[in-house]
C-alpha cells in the first residue's frame, strides 16, 4: 500500500503517506515545460471539485523526460501557481525511473505495469483508492477530465 512510503515535501520535510488513509489519491509526475503541462488546469479542476470529499493530488516534478522540469522546487511551485492557479502543492522533484527512482514509484510501477513497466513520459498518473490500493494507471495522453468519472466513483464508494 502507498501508506508504507514516505516522500519529501517541497521544503524537504518528510511526508508520511499513511496520513492519506481514507483518501482517494491521484499521483502524477509532472513537468513545467512539456506539451502536457496544460493538464495542470484539469488537475486543479479535479482538486477543487473533489478535495473536500477526500481527493488528494501528489504532484511530483520530474526532470527525466526531455529535461522539461528545470528550476528548483520553489520555482516550479511558483510557475504552477502563477500560470495554472494550482492550490495543491508540488512535492520535491524526483526521479521516477532508473537507479535513483524513489521507492514509491518503484512500488507504483510494480502494482500497475505499463508496456515496459517504466514511466513513459511526464504526466503519467496513478489512481489510488481509499484503502491505499493502486486501481488505475493512466498514460500521459489521458487528460484529468477523462479520469473525473472514475475519481467520482471512488469518492462515492
Amino acid at each position: 500500500m502507498i501508506y508504507d512510503y514516505k516522500v519529501k515535501r517541497r521544503d524537504g520535510s518528510e511526508y508520511d503517506l499513511s496520513e492519506l488513509k481514507g483518501k482517494v489519491v491521484l499521483i502524477v509526475n509532472t513537468a513545467t515545460g512539456c506539451g502536457f503541462t496544460p493538464q495542470y488546469e484539469g488537475l486543479e479542476n479535479l482538486y477543487k471539485k473533489y478535495h473536500d470529499k477526500g481527493l488528494e493530488i501528489l504532484d511530483f516534478p520530474c526532470n527525466q523526460f526531455g529535461h522539461q522540469a528545470p528550476g528548483d522546487d520553489n520555482q516550479i511551485h511558483e510557475f504552477c501557481t502563477a500560470n495554472y492557479k494550482t492550490t495543491f502543492d508540488q512535492l520535491k522533484k524526483i526521479d521516477v525511473n532508473g537507479k535513483n527512482a524513489v521507492p514509491l514509484y518503484k512500488y507504483l510501477k510494480k502494482q500497475k505495469h505499463g508496456l515496459l513497466s517504466n514511466i513513459k513520459w511526464n504526466f503519467e498518473k496513478f489512481l489510488v483508492d481509499r484503502e491505499g490500493n493502486v486501481v488505475e494507471r493512466y498514460l500521459p495522453t489521458t487528460t484529468p477530465e477523462q479520469i473525473d468519472e472514475k475519481i467520482g466513483e471512488l469518492i462515492n464508494e
